[in-house]
This record gives C-alpha cells, structure tokens and sequence, in this order.
C-alpha cells in the first residue's frame, strides 16, 4: 500500500522560513510528478508548487521567488522550502504524487494526510 507523510509544518512570523518534507513509502516501481497543494478555510485545494522525474519545477504565481520545490528520486521524497511567508500562507499543505506501485501496469494519484502551516506574528 503507498502512503504519502508529510511533516515539517508549524507556526511562523511573516518573514519566516520552513520546509516541508513529504516521504512516499510501500512498493513501488516509480514514481511520476510530486507536488504540493495548499487549502485554506473556505477555499478550494489550489496548487503550490510540482515537480517531474527531470527535476523541472512548476509554480503557482503566488509563491515564484519564494518557494522552492525539489525532490530527492533515491529516497522517494518531496520537499518545499517555503521563504518569505506571508500571512496568506496559511493553510493545510498536502503533498501529491503520481505512483506507479509494483505489480501495478498504471500509475495512480495519491494524497498526503496534510500538515498545518500558520504564519502569524
């Protein structure tokens, strides 16, 4: 069974930095595009920021210059260093991979359980 974890969320000033890591973990054969996206009360699940097995980055407008996403392929893992945060900011950050688990012909698209990052002074 795959499983996307997520962690490194928190609380930070505006201004801050944190960075999020998101481990996919199970059988698997490859994996496609990560990403990461954000929700935020009574708003709908936008994208932050994804990446392909090249390592080419795609960003939302809103976070270009201060978010960056990468992706380590050998330990199954995405990251998102997010710099400059901003009060709106703030919402639940879910990662997102395209996974090709073994035995399966196809890929399938999977889900984190989410991580809470708050920026507030």
């Amino acid at each position: 069974q795959v499983q996307l974890v997520e962690s490194g969320g928190g609380l930070v000033q505006p201004g801050g930095s944190l960075r999020l890591s998101c481990v996919v973990s199970g059988r698997i054969r490859s994996i496609n595009v990560m990403g990461w996206y954000r929700q935020s009360p009574g708003n709908q699940r936008e994208l932050v920021a994804t990446i392909n097995t090249g390592g080419w980055p795609n960003y939302a407008d809103s976070v270009k210059g201060r978010f960056t996403i990468s992706r380590d392929n050998a330990k199954n893992t995405v990251y998102l260093q997010m710099n400059s945060l901003k009060p709106e900011d703030t919402a639940v950050y879910y990662c997102n991979a395209d996974v090709r688990a073994a035995f399966e012909y196809t890929y399938a698209n999977y889900w984190g359980q989410g991580t809470q990052v708050t920026v507030s002074s």
